[in-house]
């Protein structure tokens, strides 16, 4: 046992993955215990909803972003690995986190908040660190992208402490379209990035692989990056709404040139396609809803579990193998959690619709959510926990 600690905190990838994989799992299970039983859920500071949308986007999105970017940093800038001390503190404060927001109902507003607010500011820090041996605009942008989520998660901290009254709902569009943000500039880079050298491995001519357009990419990253800030300041209204629908549409079309059909052959490739799929999808849906055609909390759902789930489920799995020597190649499990996590999303988008079976399809979305998540842990456990191995040539 004491080996196995050692490992789990002494890399990033390892125990913030676990984290996340154990949270989602975990929340999921809430939110489906929430919507049959309800007296079986403790009194939080907040509404049970509210609790779950708080924690699937600055409770399992943040461990996932934690153990990304300990661990890209990195190999982007050539700086020294996080110590085991700061991995173990950073994972202790996100912890601390969780367990503050569980029993919210009993302590403080204030003080759940600052607890709450205390993992982002030190992942932030320690990346910048690391980021300023190499400082390229492109990879600063994500400090940006971090305190854009951090100021999302004070607006709704700021409605429970009562010093607002209309902040939490802004605050979480604002953290979730920031999340989409990561992945769209994220996604859009190592996307067809993965695919181009799949397709080398494979002997597929160069003229065939994937084709970045590069005023397409800048365009789509600036619109990415503007738009939780106009969220947090406008809210959710017109302008919000439309730049989604462009960012949307800038997503179909970069990936229109990035070769999808090739990636069906390859279930850790193709997922990275199904959670940017979900989110050109989520964001077109989203911005007509804002503007008046559509439900609006649906189009967040397909942001928010077929997206944000689906791309994390991606990156984590990838990540996880790569970085413990395993080849790159999902197991059986993990291929299923992809479609699991997709399908997910769209049965929660149908069910908005939905009179009598809405209670059905949140249920069954729920359940696809925990099978999802148990499947990555049941897939990943031996490459978060387990020790390196030799990857065969």
């Amino acid at each position: 046992m004491p080996a196995i600690i050692t490992r789990v905190f002494g890399e990033g990838f390892r125990v913030f993955f676990l984290s996340a994989g154990l949270y989602g799992l975990f929340v999921g299970v809430v939110w489906g215990l929430w919507l049959t039983v309800p007296y079986a859920v403790p009194d939080y500071g907040m509404a049970p909803p509210m609790w779950h949308a708080h924690e699937m986007i600055f409770g399992y999105a943040t461990a996932a972003l934690g153990g990304f970017f300990l661990t890209a940093v990195p190999n982007w800038t050539g700086a020294p690995d996080a110590r085991a001390q700061f991995i173990t503190l950073a994972a202790g404060l996100w912890l601390a986190g969780r367990m503050a927001m569980w029993f919210s109902g009993m302590l403080p507003a204030a003080l759940v908040a600052v607890v709450d607010l205390a993992f982002v500011p030190i992942l932030a820090v320690k990346i910048a660190t690391q980021l300023i041996r190499k400082p390229k605009p492109q990879n600063m942008l994500f400090l940006l992208l971090l305190s854009f989520i951090w100021i999302a998660d004070l607006f709704t901290h700021l409605e429970w402490t009562g010093m607002t009254d209309d902040t939490l709902h802004t605050g979480l569009r604002a953290g979730l379209l920031a999340l989409c943000a990561m992945i769209a500039i994220l996604g859009g880079r190592i996307t067809p990035a993965f695919t181009r050298n799949a397709m080398r491995r494979a002997g597929v001519p160069e003229a065939n692989w994937p084709i970045s357009v590069p005023i397409l990419d800048k365009s789509a990253m600036a619109v990415a990056l503007t738009l939780p800030p106009i969220v947090l300041v406008l809210g959710s209204g017109a302008v919000a709404g439309s730049m989604a629908l462009v960012l949307g549409v800038a997503q179909v079309s970069r990936m229109a040139r990035w070769r999808a059909g090739w990636a069906t052959r390859e279930p850790i490739l193709l997922a990275l396609y199904l959670g940017l799929a979900m989110l050109a999808l989520g964001l077109i849906l989203w911005g007509l809803s804002v503007l008046g055609f559509g439900n609006e909390i649906a189009a967040l759902h397909i942001l928010g579990i077929g997206c944000v789930g689906g791309m994390t489920l991606a990156v984590m799995s990838r990540a996880a193998l790569g970085h413990s020597g395993r080849a790159l190649v999902a197991p059986g499990p993990m291929a299923v959690a992809y479609g699991l996590m997709a399908v997910a999303a769209l049965s929660r988008w149908i069910g908005a619709d939905l009179n009598a079976g809405y209670m059905v399809a949140m249920l069954l979305s729920d359940g696809l959510w925990v099978s999802a998540f148990a499947l990555f842990l049941i897939a990943m456990w031996p490459a978060l926990t387990g020790p390196k191995v030799q990857r065969s040539a």
